[in-house]
């Protein structure tokens, strides 16, 4: 187990944020500046070619510098917002030195020597750390992962259906680009009268996604896996199982992106060890931490969203037991996919550490 952090000289322990200048890194500093200031230092660390580069934090102006093994020296926590690869090869080099590294990459997420926390859930997990690395849940799970803990902590969860509606930016910057360029190149433009013919109006603007997601939904999110799987639907089966310490849960998930710029938006058939009643469910969903409940739909009251960027919680409506299962729930969740969803998560996975869970 690796060590709680060291107080920097400011008797508080010293953050550093590598990936910074990331669209998740921006989020976390966004978000560092508006919670419970426990922290001594905070450095931030990115590419070489950001470095120099000046950042607002808690109200004042931090150079970035470059990422080195220097970078890490005195850092008691280490927030990691890059793609896999960086974090493979910088996460274990930070924890060596001593630092504590919450990761927000795939990089580690499955590996059983790395605790996969969300403090709701599962805030115990923190406490075991054996390679000094904490890894942070997929946005997807994330977003949907917070109300299923808690109703899986009443109910006992035993099967697991889900579609997701993903933003474009958890594709990152590049995401985001390519919508707005796609809807440039589409406004104006006669669409739906034939096939191919929104392909034709994008051209090859199609970005980090496999077809236009312009006025477009895309059934496809990250790489093709065994059996015509993407590798994004089996993190969400794999990291759900893992959180909720039920390995053998069995878990469907299908994942679409569409055009919505931040937060993600899935439905959700839960099935649990018993009968379960549609009052007691929205009575946990009411009162759960990082829940919000917004289910009047007579009123055209449920979560979209338009209603949940920039927000932290899960929000959690259109709650229905299964018309033909009474051990059955569905759902429709929402949550912020760069704050919760990344950001959020992370930096409560951090205060964990700093505080000796």
């Amino acid at each position: 187990m690796s060590g709680t952090g060291r107080p920097g000289r400011s008797g508080r322990p010293t953050l550093a944020v590598v990936g910074a200048t990331g669209a998740v890194g921006t989020v976390m500093l966004q978000i560092l500046s508006q919670r419970a200031d426990i922290w001594g230092e905070i450095r931030l660390v990115a590419s070489p070619r950001s470095a120099g580069r000046k950042l607002a934090v808690r109200g004042e102006e931090v150079e970035v510098v470059a990422l080195t093994e220097e970078a890490f020296e005195g850092v008691d926590v280490a927030l990691f917002d890059v793609p896999d690869e960086v974090a493979e090869r910088w996460a274990p080099l930070a924890a060596a030195r001593g630092a504590v590294v919450v990761d927000n990459s795939g990089a580690f997420r499955m590996d059983p020597d790395v605790p996969l926390v969300v403090p709701e859930v599962n805030p115990h997990a923190v406490r075991m750390r054996p390679r000094g690395i904490v890894a942070n849940p997929n946005c997807t799970t994330l977003s949907m992962i917070v109300a299923l803990g808690a109703l899986h902590a009443e109910f006992g969860l035993r099967e697991l259906v889900v579609s997701s509606y993903q933003a474009v930016s958890g594709a990152g910057h590049a995401g985001v680009r390519t919508l707005r360029e796609q809807l440039s190149l589409v406004a104006g433009t006669e669409l739906g009268t034939g096939p191919g013919d929104l392909r034709r109006a994008v051209g090859d603007s199609t970005g980090p996604f496999p077809e236009p997601v312009a006025l477009n939904v895309v059934p496809w999110a990250g790489s093709l896996r065994e059996d015509g799987w993407s590798s994004e639907e089996m993190e969400v089966r794999g990291e759900s199982r893992k959180i909720l310490g039920l390995p053998a849960l069995p878990v469907a998930v299908t994942c679409v992106r569409v055009p919505v710029v931040t937060a993600h938006s899935l439905t959700v058939h839960a099935r649990f060890e018993g009968e379960v009643t549609v009052d007691r469910a929205r009575e946990i969903l009411a009162t759960a931490p990082g829940v919000v409940l917004f289910d009047n739909p007579a009123a055209g009251e449920f979560p979209t969203p338009a209603d949940v960027v920039g927000t932290d919680p899960t929000w959690v409506g259109r709650v229905r037991r299964a018309l033909d299962d009474p051990t059955a729930l569905e759902l429709f969740v929402c949550g912020d996919n760069l704050r919760k969803g990344a950001a959020l998560n992370s930096a409560q996975i951090a205060e964990l550490v700093a505080a000796g869970s």
